[in-house]
């Protein structure tokens, strides 16, 4: 484990710097540890932190794990505007804006544009979730897939798994903090019916990029995920799910460690290993009315 971290130390993203549509942007560029001319996966992540905070810094495990996968990947780590500067749709049309400059700048990410993912965990897997809605409703960019890690999906918070986190006094204190951060996030609460705010909530799921769902038991957000799972796949979208074990939710950082862990980690690399052998569409799908 010591050698581990000492070599993370040493791997050093990139900072990055560009126009959004409030301000100045910054996003970390994790490149492939094997070196190369350039790679073929580029994953846009949206950090978790319940809109509130940026917890990209305890995923850094995470990211060093899906660079060195044998998958040709790299990550741009976006710091999104949080929701104390400003609310709902800022942070979404901050990762709409930045997938659209790293399609723009592809050549100086040393990018090759073959696949380009959103991802994210917690309340960034909800703007993940949403912002794959935007790109399919405004017909750009294409987008080859999906990774949603124990996201934040129902503003509403009216899942079974959610309702039953009182019973516990660590899984409410997770709650609650879902609770503070959609408050931030959405305090107009009309727009916690936007589909672009509750993507569970969204009537209409068809030509949606395919989709990996990690969950995990005894999480207050195990139900959304596995909800928005199995709509997706209603809806014809291929969707992968794994539920990974229990983690203490009384510590901060270990959602993020449940994320970097290998069954987690594995489950990662073979649905962007089917990403990289998908026949690839000449155009985005028409947007259905």
């Amino acid at each position: 484990m010591e050698k581990i971290t000492r070599f993370i130390s040493h791997r050093i993203p990139r900072e990055l710097s560009f126009q959004g549509p409030q301000g100045i942007l910054q996003a970390s560029h994790w490149l492939p540890e094997e070196t190369a001319a350039s790679y073929d996966n580029l994953i846009v992540f949206f950090h978790g932190g319940y809109f509130v905070a940026n917890d990209s810094e305890s995923l850094t495990s995470l990211f060093h794990d899906l660079t060195s996968i044998p998958a040709n990947t790299a990550l741009l780590v976006l710091h999104y505007t949080l929701a104390s500067t400003s609310p709902f749709p800022a942070a979404l049309e901050d990762g709409y804006s930045a997938l659209l400059w790293a399609v723009r700048n592809s050549k100086a990410l040393k990018w090759s544009g073959a696949n380009l993912i959103v991802a994210g965990i917690e309340a960034g897997a909800n703007l993940a979730a949403s912002v794959a809605l935007v790109c399919r409703d405004r017909k750009m960019p294409l987008l080859s897939g999906q990774l949603l890690i124990m996201p934040m999906l129902d503003p509403g918070l009216t899942s079974g798994s959610m309702r039953d986190a009182h019973e516990e006094p660590a899984q409410l204190s997770a709650a609650n903090r879902c609770v503070h951060g959609y408050r931030q996030y959405l305090p107009d609460v009309v727009d916690r019916l936007h589909p672009y705010a509750s993507p569970l909530n969204a009537h209409r799921l068809k030509d949606l990029p395919p989709a990996l769902i990690l969950s995990a038991d005894a999480d207050p957000l195990r139900d959304e995920a596995e909800t928005y799972a199995s709509r997706l796949i209603t809806a014809g979208i291929a969707t992968s799910t794994l539920r990974l074990a229990a983690f203490p939710l009384d510590d901060h950082n270990a959602r993020s460690a449940c994320a970097a862990g290998s069954e987690a980690v594995s489950a990662i690399a073979a649905f962007l290993h089917t990403i990289q052998h998908r026949p690839k569409p000449s155009k985005p799908p028409a947007m259905s009315i």
